[in-house]
């Protein structure tokens, strides 16, 4: 019969708080390290979260084996004296969470052990892996893990040996892809969530709706965009600020989120939409009617401006880099939601890829739809999300 090691551990930033939790899994006989699970799991206590990282690893372990007996290793005193059934378990929380971890094996095939913190340095890479991922809005992804790694050159430098860390594959739920890595340790990004305003009256009939305009309030269909996205904002537990252009239409759907988050909304005006002169309130095929001449130039030329001496989208992108630039520099390792609009966001993108300014005319951007950039102590960005519209569905 085969026989698993299999150690998690579970961690959050708060007590309750931001929570992830990591768990490998090992090969007895060899301690190869065979699968790695990891998640982010939104705000929750540290229990709940090694609770969590406990069912991930003897689920995984049930993956690979589910005839192979299993010995499970934590340094949380809690969960091994529970599951092993000399403590209680009186918390509703963790309750259903022990009893799943009892039925994946049969309870005479799976035994506990606790270890210090020190001897658990795997799993804890890992759910810390998990948190840092939530922080920067996204999940843990195992191409990304490099805690293997990690274990393996402490492990060496304790030894005075070199270490050598194959490449692998996946080959199941959970397994980690092992690269290579050089990049230096930047910290933790400054990382702008970018959440576009739900629909106005104006935004079903594809009408420009700039800062010069109308300044249109949400429909009740954009209300409720933003009670949907302020619902999957508050599971990720990730935005630690929410700041919202002057407009009527942002600060209505930033008001919405913050409220659900539990924060304050902070008025930026460098995240204002562009002002479109004399074709706000216009469609496009009306302003194609009446300024043939003044369109074809703004579409051809970045510095042109719209008819009526509106702003060129040259002079939106001086005025979005600026304010990118004051904002990650005023909150570098956080997480911070800009509630805005489809020019600055578009021009944030394109910023951080480097890409010309006529791609702004390829990007889809819908109402409450959410993008992320992470930007890093060296000036590098890394766009991790564009035009994300599942929570509307």
């Amino acid at each position: 019969m085969r026989e698993f090691i299999v150690e998690a551990d579970g961690g959050s930033r708060g007590n309750p708080g931001p929570a992830g939790y990591g768990a490998v899994v090992c090969d007895a006989a060899t301690g190869q390290t065979l699968l790695e699970a990891a998640e982010y799991i939104g705000v929750a206590t540290n229990n709940v979260a090694e609770y969590r990282g406990l069912l991930a690893g003897l689920r995984a372990a049930h993956t690979l084996d589910p005839a192979a007996t299993v010995h499970v290793r934590m340094d949380s005193k809690l969960v091994i004296e529970q599951m092993s059934g000399r403590w209680k378990i009186k918390h509703p929380s963790m309750k259903p969470l022990a009893t799943q971890a009892r039925g994946i094996f049969p309870p005479d095939r799976v035994t506990y052990e606790w270890i210090p913190r020190a001897e658990n340095k795997h799993a804890d890479r890992l759910a810390n892996e998990a948190m840092d991922a939530g922080a920067r809005g996204e999940q843990w992804s195992p191409g990304d893990s490099v805690a293997d790694m990690e274990v393996a050159a402490g492990s060496s430098a304790a030894a005075s040996t070199p270490a050598v860390v194959a490449a692998g594959h996946q080959d199941a739920p959970g397994t980690t892809t092992r690269g290579w890595t050089s990049a230096p340790d930047l910290g933790a990004p400054a990382t702008l969530v970018l959440l576009r305003h739900g629909e106005t009256p104006l935004t079903p009939q594809k009408r420009f709706s700039g800062s010069g305009g109308t300044d249109p309030a949400l429909s009740a269909a954009g209300r409720d965009q933003a009670h949907r996205v302020a619902d999957a904002l508050a599971r990720r537990g990730t935005v630690q600020t929410v700041l919202a252009s002057p407009l009527t239409r942002t600060r209505e759907t930033a008001e919405i989120v913050a409220a659900r988050l539990g924060l304050d909304v902070v008025v930026e005006d460098g995240l204002r939409e562009t002002d479109f002169g004399a074709w706000e309130g216009l469609t496009f095929g009306e302003v194609r009617d009446r300024y043939p001449d003044d369109l074809n130039a703004w579409l051809a030329d970045p510095a042109a401006r719209p008819t009526g001496g509106g702003e060129s989208f040259a002079e939106v992108a001086a005025r979005i880099a600026v304010t990118k630039d004051e904002l990650v520099t005023a909150h570098a390792g956080r997480t911070v939601l800009l509630v805005t609009h489809v020019t600055p966001i578009k021009t944030l993108v394109r910023l951080a890829l480097g890409a010309p300014p006529e791609s702004l005319f390829r990007m889809e951007l819908s109402a409450a739809s959410l993008s992320a950039v992470a930007y890093y102590a060296d000036g590098n960005a890394s766009v991790r999300l564009f035009n994300d519209t599942s929570h509307l569905r």
